[in-house]
């Protein structure tokens, strides 16, 4: 078989990582000797030992003289983990071929020259796109520490992401939502505003049986979340953590008292600075935020320039009204040269559903 075919079994088990590793990277790794698959692995959580030398464990014989197969550059510095080039180098590996080149300054290449250095071929850029793809969260965080934001929504087919009454339970069938609670795992935070929690009063963690629940972000300026708003009531479950403008210890100790962070910052226009506060989220290794918010807070972000993706789910049906609710809101844009340009779609069916996916082009109207 080719190094396409392995490549792709290695990004198969890489996936299996996914919202477990945050924030290092979903690596998988395959052993080869003679035509046989010997050997495999992932990186299964943060901190636990890396894709590369699991597989090598796993081996069902001795690998000396097999070609490993990874999506990502083995690391060579000493992390939560030993360098995986030095297990690699011990052994007997003849060949190592490689996904994607490590963005991470400590590799960079370095992994790749040290193999080389020591006697043992190596093959870059194989599926390359593909490896870099399931990534994108970690590679947009190690260049900027700062979390790769997601803006989702779901709207009818005219745009609306409630009725006129301000209903939106449900506007896209299961399938589609539950790719939603999918993300939710894959995401290490989700983030709202302090009008959908008024409103919706959410949960915000993740449904999946086995799933990990998002660290909780609400934006709230003026600390008006309710006491008895389940995300408060339930911050023992998954972290809450309150992000205000607001610096009247008063109001914030019973959110401390109930087990929430609340986490002050500059304000900007009268609300939390996000680009600010992803800044700070970043300092805590949350590399990467699911925006479920409503319209005022997509436009900020918008507006600030922290969306990187826009995540829109589109249900055949028609709500009409010229006061239900649009997925942006805001002042909007005066002509459409000013518009936020995003890359051509991808498209996923989901049931009656239609997931477009795009990522933001132009993500900053501020100067």
């Amino acid at each position: 078989m080719s190094d396409e075919t392995y490549m792709k079994l290695a990004l198969e088990y890489a996936e299996k990582g996914c919202g477990w590793v945050n924030p290092n990277p979903m690596v998988g790794a395959v052993v080869v000797k003679d035509g046989r698959v010997i050997g495999t692995g992932w990186h299964r959580r943060y901190g636990e030992l890396h894709a590369e030398r699991n597989a090598l464990a796993s081996c069902t014989e001795p690998p000396q003289g097999a070609t490993l197969y990874v999506t990502l550059e083995p690391c060579c510095h000493y992390g939560k983990t030993p360098p995986c080039t030095d297990a690699i180098l011990e052994s007997g590996i003849h060949r190592v071929v490689v996904g994607s080149v490590d963005p991470n300054p400590l590799v960079a290449g370095k992994g790749i020259r040290i193999l080389r250095q020591r006697g043992i071929e190596v093959a870059e850029g194989v599926l390359g796109d593909a490896c870099t793809g399931i990534n994108e969260v970690f590679f947009h965080f190690i260049r900027t520490r700062m979390p790769y934001v997601v803006m989702k929504y779901a709207m009818t087919m005219d745009g609306k992401i409630a009725t006129c009454s301000g209903q939106s339970k449900w506007i896209t069938g299961e399938t589609a939502r539950r790719r939603t609670q999918e993300d939710r795992h894959r995401y290490s935070g989700i983030m709202v505003g302090i009008g959908t929690v008024l409103t919706d009063d959410p949960l915000l963690t993740c449904r999946l049986p086995d799933g990990r629940n998002p660290v909780r972000i609400v934006c709230d300026s003026r600390l008006r979340t309710p006491l008895n708003a389940q995300i408060v009531r339930i911050t023992g479950e998954a972290p809450t953590i309150l992000v205000t403008c607001s610096r009247d210890e008063a109001l914030a100790y019973p959110y401390r008292d109930a087990g929430c962070e609340v986490l002050t910052l500059p304000a900007k226009d009268g609300h939390v600075d996000l680009r600010a506060l992803m800044t700070a989220l970043g300092k805590k290794g949350i590399d990467s935020v699911l925006l479920e918010g409503g319209g005022a807070l997509n436009w900020s972000a918008l507006q600030s320039g922290i969306v990187n993706k826009v995540q829109a789910y589109v249900a055949p049906k028609l709500f009409g009204g010229i006061n239900a609710k649009s997925p942006v809101a805001g002042m909007g844009v005066e002509s459409p040269e000013q518009a936020f340009r995003l890359a051509s779609p991808q498209v996923t069916r989901l049931g009656e559903d239609i997931l477009l996916e795009s990522e933001v082009l132009s993500c900053s109207q501020e100067s």
